[in-house]
């Protein structure tokens, strides 16, 4: 494959653009507010109060650098009141219930969150007349999953056997039916992004591998995986969120910029288990080795792979961390933290590092 002059975040693009920023409260949220915040954005958050103590909008002080707004995407009246209060250029849409497990445990809810809660953003954003465009965030999971371990592409065939998966995917049929039926006759893109498996520094959700292990590790406790033979496309947090930046920037400016894409790892990357990212997140913790017991009940996918070569054909974009890379800046993020180190300030820093790869 030929060397590509990797396209990143321009920070001229988005020096005092009005941008509303949904879930920003959570872990891929807040490393996108200090990112869009760093740039010169003005940002508007709106999500509901971080799930989890800690979190890393608290850590990182992330109201203080955004307008942010505890509002329910399920409750369309607080949604249009909101959006309907303020102008916008550009929307990133990440707000979501995330976790597989608890989609299983309430998926009425998750289906409330992941679909109703994106058709009230839309329906609110159709009166945005500045609007330049909008970016639906989903999740690598929205394909109809076969098991055979091939890489998915954007062509392929929507799905999800567990309440999580099915709600991205219906997420996925609402944006494109919002926009074929308003947002193109108003001359507004509006896309999908499908993100990897994210991993990086500040993730205390439930149920997420690294978080998991950060935890088991401060508590001198071994790590139980599920599937650990399992394969997924391992994305540092920076590479995920600078493509949804990337392509924002390009659904902007270039009305051709396709309506879906993938981002995740390079092709042709090092393909890594789960166990074998726990035992390199392990052993630079210095954390217990982990401990196998499968779940019978598990809907999760054995084998998950995306092909992100649209996105490097299409925005020159491409991930610039691989799995190990990945895991080795999570790590260290949390020895710092770990060591006295300031959230926020460690955030800025791995963000600056990452502009000068």
């Amino acid at each position: 494959m030929a060397a590509l002059e990797v396209t990143r975040p321009n920070p001229d693009f988005w020096a005092g653009k009005r941008v509303l920023l949904t879930g920003h409260t959570g872990f891929k949220g807040s490393w996108a507010a200090a990112w869009l915040a760093q740039m010169g954005a003005q940002v508007t958050g709106l999500a509901l109060a971080p799930d989890q103590t800690p979190a890393l909008f608290d850590q990182a002080g992330i109201a203080g650098l955004v307008d942010s707004h505890v509002v329910d995407l399920r409750d369309q009246a607080a949604v249009e009141a909101l959006v309907g209060a303020r102008a916008f250029d550009l929307v990133l849409h990440m707000a979501a219930q995330p976790i597989v497990r608890a989609s299983i445990e309430d998926p009425v809810a998750t289906f409330a969150a992941n679909v109703m809660g994106t058709a009230h953003l839309l329906q609110a954003l159709r009166g945005q007349a500045g609007l330049k465009a909008a970016l639906a965030i989903t999740s690598d999971k929205v394909y109809a999953n076969n098991e055979q371990g091939r890489a998915f592409q954007e062509g392929d065939a929507l799905g999800g056997k567990d309440p999580y998966s099915a709600s991205k995917a219906a997420a996925e049929i609402v944006t494109q039916s919002f926009a074929r039926s308003f947002f193109d006759k108003a001359g507004v893109p509006l896309a999908t992004a499908r993100g990897g498996n994210v991993i990086g520094g500040g993730d205390f959700s439930r149920d997420r591998l690294v978080a998991d292990i950060v935890r088991a590790g401060q508590a001198q406790a071994v790590t139980v995986l599920r599937h650990p033979e399992a394969t997924r496309p391992w994305q540092h947090v920076l590479d995920c969120v600078a493509g949804y930046l990337v392509y924002l920037e390009r659904l902007a400016t270039d009305p051709a910029a396709p309506r879906a894409l993938n981002f995740g790892p390079r092709p042709g990357g090092p393909e890594v288990t789960v166990g074998e990212l726990a035992t390199r997140a392990t052993e630079a913790l210095g954390a217990k080795p982990w401990r196998h017991e499968p779940d019978p009940n598990s809907l999760e996918a054995k084998a998950l792979g995306i092909d992100a070569s649209l996105a490097r054909q299409a925005l020159g974009f491409e991930s610039r961390l691989d799995a190990p890379a990945a895991v080795d800046w999570t790590m260290d993020w949390y020895r710092a933290q770990a060591e006295g180190g300031d959230a926020l300030g460690l955030v800025r820093d791995q963000i600056s590092r990452y502009e000068s790869l």
